[in-house]
Parts: C-alpha cells; structure tokens; sequence
C-alpha cells in the first residue's frame, strides 16, 4: 500500500515542465524537478513531458523505469535500502533482506502501511568490505545483522 498524496495540479506540472525546456537535454533536470516537488513522477505529468519533449510516452517510460531513484507512486518518509550486489549476498545480504521484507510486510518498492518506511533494493553502496550493507535515508550503515536491522527500523517508526 503506498501512502495517499495529493495529485499535482496540470499548471503545477505545466510551470516545472517549462521551468527546464531551455535547457540542452532536459529531460533528467525536468524528473528530478517533480519528483522533488511533489516525491514521485505522477502519470499525469508523462503526457505534458512527452509532448513538450516531442517524445514518446514508451521513450519517457524508459527513461523513468531506468534510473532506479525515479518513482511512480509516492515513497514512504523513509526509504531504506538493502544492497544486492555480490559481495553483500555473500555475508547474508539475501537472508537480511527477505527478513527485512517479510518483517515489514512489503515487496520490494512497497510502502508499509503506516507511510514510514519504503524498502529499495540497490546495486552497491561501495561497502563491500564491510556488508552487508544498508542505507537509510542517506545514511550509509555497514555490517548490518537482523539485530542492527532491526534498530535502524524502529529508528524509523516501521
């Protein structure tokens, strides 16, 4: 279940679209600009960028659905992310994050019900040596255990 937020309003869009179109490749600046305003990318937004963008919606998806911090649905106040790479599996990052999930009751991306918390997986947080590893918010943890996960969740309120 993701958190309700209050949809943006078409001169909302419109205004942060325009704010970005002088610049030589817009698109990125322009996401970033509406997921900072309004804490995702609503798909009342894709039309007004295709269309200012004279690209495609399937172009635009691509785009969204290829940078990982792009979202479509609003986040919780947290979001804290599991490391997936190699090197954090190896020391339990999988058993750490199927834990981490079933705890919360979440799928990957998925919000917990109270809006605290957003789970996100990611591919290295450059602690290799040190895994697993989390980040919340933007705060790097290393040598993450269920007891550590744990405190870095009611940290969080989830």
């Amino acid at each position: 279940m993701q958190p309700s937020a209050p949809a943006p309003s078409d001169p909302e869009l419109r205004a942060l679209i325009s704010d970005h179109l002088h610049l030589e490749g817009p698109l990125l600046p322009m996401l970033h600009a509406i997921q900072r305003s309004f804490g995702y990318i609503p798909e009342a937004a894709m039309p007004l960028i295709a269309d200012a963008l004279n690209i495609t919606r399937a172009e635009l998806h691509g785009v969204i659905s290829f940078y990982h911090d792009f979202r479509k649905a609003p986040a919780g106040r947290h979001i804290v992310k599991i490391c997936r790479a190699e090197a954090c599996q190896a020391v339990g990052g999988n058993a750490l994050a199927q834990r981490t999930l079933e705890k919360l009751g979440v799928d990957w991306h998925g919000t917990t019900i109270n809006g605290a918390v957003t789970v996100e997986p990611v591919y290295c947080l450059g602690m290799c040596a040190c895994g697993p590893a989390a980040m919340v918010d933007d705060r790097v943890v290393a040598r993450v255990d269920a007891a550590r996960m744990d405190t870095l969740l009611a940290e969080v309120g989830a």
